[in-house]
């Protein structure tokens, strides 16, 4: 749908489908529905209805085709590949997870299936590391572990877990290896801002196994005091040694309520922004086929990471055939076994189960096109909203230039595409963001907000966080997001070119003696890169990485590429945790670049999280000291969110055209202005394109207005050689 009055042209992609789409609810229906009959041995139980005990089919979804089979029908649509789903299944008697694929699609005699197993380094996968949990059954299983505590929570919170009024909040890692299953659990006070409510009762939970009546709790922390067992901390209540809870007091803080401060002039709406000429990019609804100013691409969608993108085109040439998130982490510290044991990583939950609809007007422009997402798990959920394209305007020109001689001064418009999604994990809200822009320029943006994963305020926390409220603080964490590109530049023979800015002292003969014949500056060392390898970015950014086809150069002999340019660095500062041994190696350097591979699709997976020291995908196994050069290339790369607030908590990567064309191709757009002198000193505007009229009326152009030292109005004099290298730094007055 186009929200708005905005029209929009529809269009179909002129050659291809979208073979990297999800399939359908008619298609999972069936592909469900085959794998429960019997000839397929799997006996398995509705989801809904399973327990962990039994075999449950937990996603269904679009099993992208091998790149070989893709690129072939990208070049003759005749070519399409045969269509194929994966299927998650819990197979509870074996305690294990298997991801299976089923096909050709539709099912038809000729369907089969087989085990995934060229995608995991570790199998099988455990039971114990899965964290889909049917919720309302689990918090059915903690009220009946935490009953024994009810008479305590009362007394010391005022509250009870079985009427509701106090949470249980879990942690991550719940296992290192898949062999066990526990995790400290925090309590908090129930209602909105719960994350930032904490209570001083911590316990470590078994959740073991696939019996839940066998869980149970083992042990207890309140005030900095460990109780080894439940009847030592119901012994120690009863003895009157335990601390109560000061009352809470009203909690709307911790809520989103507008506060009751008001603004000088905040009754007014702000600005709006609006697209005046109708809309400027085509999109297919039906295929999510997005073009824009030369730009297009795919969108695809995920359960475990959301929205990707493949087979970016510029001017009909692809540059990237895949971009896409991979994992986002948080690795917190703390006083409390709470915080200090938290390592998250969110594609466990799924980044793509947890997309909301965009409330259009603040997460994108009222006028923004609307794409739905599909997530097959535990049967089908669609986002009628979850996807917003629009075009927006940038803050200042992409570029300009005032100069006095013909067709020197004047502006281009910068105006890039946004393609927007907000998933909602828990206490946190991402915002991801792929911008394209005029110049050639792809950005990768993450955005956060939502609330903090507080911690509960005590002075030992004091090197790990702040406090927030009087029970309250937010923790110190780091927070990485792992992204996939798939470059084809040129073609899919790429090399990794690392740029070294280093300083010289060199002599030269013609330099006067004034200064010396020394002089010391800088030059460009440029070394290719010969195996895969992972990386970080130069101290002081006196370098860059770039992605080169050595064998294409472009009209002044340059080999054609892209260069990383990043914004904020992190990296995980935590090297040598155990909860982080190998199962988020990406997370530990800025980039790694490998070579392609079909069976390396993913840098992490949906089990990684519980499995540390067994991840089901090792990330560090892909570099292996294959050669990289002019081979079908990778760059595994991060970002990074600390905060909560969007204009602060935001990180983005920019790949960058490095002598990819011939020249600035952001100078074709008509969106521009060039400015001109006449002989008689009139100023000239010329607006390619001519927008509506303004509230100060038309575009014009004034001279510079000149007084001498005596305050006297004296003959503008900006014209002319001398003007501009003696006063070209002043040119803009």
């Amino acid at each position: 749908m186009v929200a708005g009055d905005t029209p929009l042209r529809e269009v179909k992609h002129p050659i291809t489908a979208n073979i990297w789409k999800n399939i359908d609810i008619p298609t999972a229906v069936s592909v469900r529905e085959w794998l429960m009959a019997p000839e397929q041995n799997l006996n398995l139980t509705l989801s809904h209805e399973a327990g962990e005990s039994d075999n449950w089919l937990r996603l269904v979804e679009a099993y992208h085709p091998p790149k070989q089979l893709a690129l072939a029908y990208l070049s003759n649509a005749s070519a399409i590949p045969p269509q194929y789903a994966h299927a998650i299944v819990h197979h509870g008697p074996n305690e294990t997870i298997a991801d299976y694929l089923v096909g050709p699609l539709p099912i038809s005699p000729k369907t089969s299936l087989r085990p995934i197993t060229e995608a995991y380094h570790n199998l099988p996968i455990p039971l114990n590391s899965h964290a889909s949990f049917n919720w309302t059954r689990l918090g059915e299983h903690f009220a009946k572990a935490f009953l024994p505590l009810d008479p305590v929570t009362r007394d010391l919170f005022d509250g009870s877990i079985l009427d509701g009024t106090i949470t249980v909040a879990g942690v991550a890692p719940m296992s290192y290896d898949g062999s066990w299953r526990r995790m400290w659990v925090q309590l908090k006070r129930s209602g909105a801002g719960n994350w930032l409510r904490p209570l001083d009762l911590f316990a470590y939970a078994d959740m073991t196994g696939t019996d839940p009546n066998a869980y149970h709790l083992i042990k207890i922390v309140h005030n900095k005091q460990l109780y080894p067992s439940i009847p030592a901390f119901l012994e120690a209540w009863k003895a009157g040694n335990l601390t109560k809870a000061l009352p809470e007091g009203p909690s709307e803080w911790a809520t989103r309520k507008p506060r009751s401060r008001a603004r000088d002039l905040d009754d007014k709406p702000g600005p709006r922004q609006v697209a005046v000429g109708g809309a400027r990019y085509r999109v297919d609804h039906a295929e999510q086929w997005v073009s824009w100013m030369g730009w297009d691409f795919f969108i695809g969608f995920q359960r475990d990471m959301g929205v990707h993108l493949w087979n970016i085109n510029l001017f009909g040439e692809r540059l990237i055939y895949e971009l896409s998130p991979q994992e986002a982490m948080a690795q917190y510290s703390g006083y409390d076994p709470h915080q200090a044991s938290t390592v998250w990583l969110d594609s466990a939950f799924g980044m793509g189960s947890n997309v909301r609809d965009v409330i259009l007007g603040y997460d994108c422009p009222a006028d923004a096109t609307l794409l739905p997402a599909m997530v097959h798990e535990l049967g089908s959920t669609v986002r009628r909203d979850a996807i917003c394209v629009f075009e927006r305007e940038g803050t200042r020109p992409l570029s300009r230039h005032l100069g006095y001689e013909k067709n020197e001064a004047g502006a281009v418009k910068w105006y890039e595409l946004v393609v927007r999604s907000v998933s909602t994990v828990g206490n946190y809200d991402y915002i991801f963001d792929y911008t394209f822009q005029l110049d050639g320029t792809i950005e990768i943006r993450v955005s956060a907000s939502g609330y903090l994963q507080g911690g509960l305020w005590q002075p030992e926390q004091n090197a790990y966080g702040h406090q927030l409220s009087r029970d309250g603080m937010g923790s110190l964490h780091d927070h990485v997001i792992n992204y996939k590109v798939d470059f084809d530049i040129a073609g899919v023979q790429n090399s990794l070119m690392a740029v070294e800015l280093v300083v010289e002292d060199k002599d030269e003969p013609w330099f006067e003696d004034d200064w010396g014949s020394g002089r010391t500056q800088q030059r460009i060392n440029r070394e290719f890169l010969p195996t895969e390898t992972t990386l970080n970015y130069p101290a002081n950014m006196q370098g860059a990485y770039v992605v080169i086809n050595q064998n294409v150069t472009n009209q002044w002999n340059n080999p054609r590429g892209y260069a990383i340019h990043p914004g904020p660095l992190c990296r995980l500062t935590n090297l040598d945790a155990k909860r982080t041994e190998r199962n988020v190696e990406w997370a530990k350097s800025h980039l790694g670049v490998s070579r392609r591979k079909d069976s390396e699709g993913r840098s992490s997976s949906a089990w990684n999280m519980n499995l540390p020291g067994k991840p089901a995908v090792d990330y560090g196994k892909f570099f292996d000291d294959e050669s990289i050069a002019q081979e079908d290339l990778v760059v595994w790369l991060n970002l990074d969110t600390p905060n909560t607030l969007t204009n602060v908590a935001t990180s983005y990567v920019s790949l960058i055209p490095w002598n990819y064309f011939d020249e600035d191709v952001s100078m074709d757009s008509q969106n521009s202005v060039l400015i001109n002198k006449q002989k008689d000193g009139r100023w000239v505007v010329d607006e390619r394109v001519k927008t509506p009229p303004r509230g100060g009326g038309k575009l014009s152009w004034n001279d510079v207005e000149q007084w001498d030292e005596k305050g006297q109005r004296v003959e503008t004099k900006e014209n002319g050689h001398l003007n501009k290298i003696v006063l070209g730094g002043f040119g803009d007055l």
